[in-house]
């Protein structure tokens, strides 16, 4: 048989010839087509190079403020996972004003004399010994408008020449600092805002603003 030959009943191709050498003639091996010149421009692109050509969201970086806190100890404890520049700091924050009842300033002499007098009634008051109403008598602090004006019909009706004054007040307390990363477009920020406004009574998110550094001379 000079093509082919029958092995065991079978058909099978004739062995490789020998070349001069002696070594087996062997056919090259296919080679797989790269040239996007003669690639299917219809066929599509494999999977792995269609993810790398997704865009993927990048999380921008936001500066977050939480408050209040008592002590810098409550505010850092608060800290979320993941959470960068971590850090609590002391604010002065202005309150809701309370309602002051008093007797306007007079003179040194008249204040004491007046606020002695009252005492003796067993009127809860003190003597107001520095600031803009210096020699003031004051008759009471309240938050709600109604007491206080309640308070002062009270005493006008006991010949004292009350009135109604604001009284400004400040408090110190501690707030948390700290950046994170929301992704564009996701809702991510808006997200953690709805969430966190039901825990604290501060809740502020923003760009982080970036430190421009001056060029160096070369």
């Amino acid at each position: 048989m000079t093509e082919l030959e029958l092995v065991r009943g079978e058909l099978v191709p004739e062995r490789p010839t020998r070349s001069a050498a002696g070594s087996a003639a062997l056919l090259p091996a296919p080679t797989l087509e790269t040239d996007s010149g003669n690639r299917d421009q219809d066929a599509p692109l494999p999977t792995a190079a269609n993810n790398l050509l997704s865009p993927v969201p990048v999380a921008e970086g936001y500066c977050v403020t939480l408050g209040w806190f008592d002590s810098t100890a409550a505010a850092l404890a608060e800290a979320p996972v993941g959470a960068s520049a971590v850090k609590a700091v002391e604010l002065t924050r202005e309150l809701p004003p309370l309602h002051w009842v008093i007797i306007p300033p007079q003179s040194p002499e008249q204040a004491l004399r007046q606020f002695r007098e009252i005492r003796r009634q067993g009127i809860d008051s003190y003597l107001v010994t520095e600031g803009e109403r210096r020699n003031a008598i004051s008759l009471g602090l309240f938050e709600s408008l109604d007491a206080a004006r309640q308070v002062q019909r009270e005493r006008i009706s006991q010949n004292i020449n009350a009135t109604l004054a604001i009284f400004p007040r400040n408090q110190i307390s501690y707030a948390l600092v700290f950046e994170a990363g929301f992704a564009p477009g996701t809702g991510a920020a808006k997200a953690f805002v709805t969430e966190y406004q039901q825990k604290f009574e501060l809740v502020e998110i923003k760009r982080c603003e970036s430190v421009a550094t001056p060029e160096k001379n070369p």
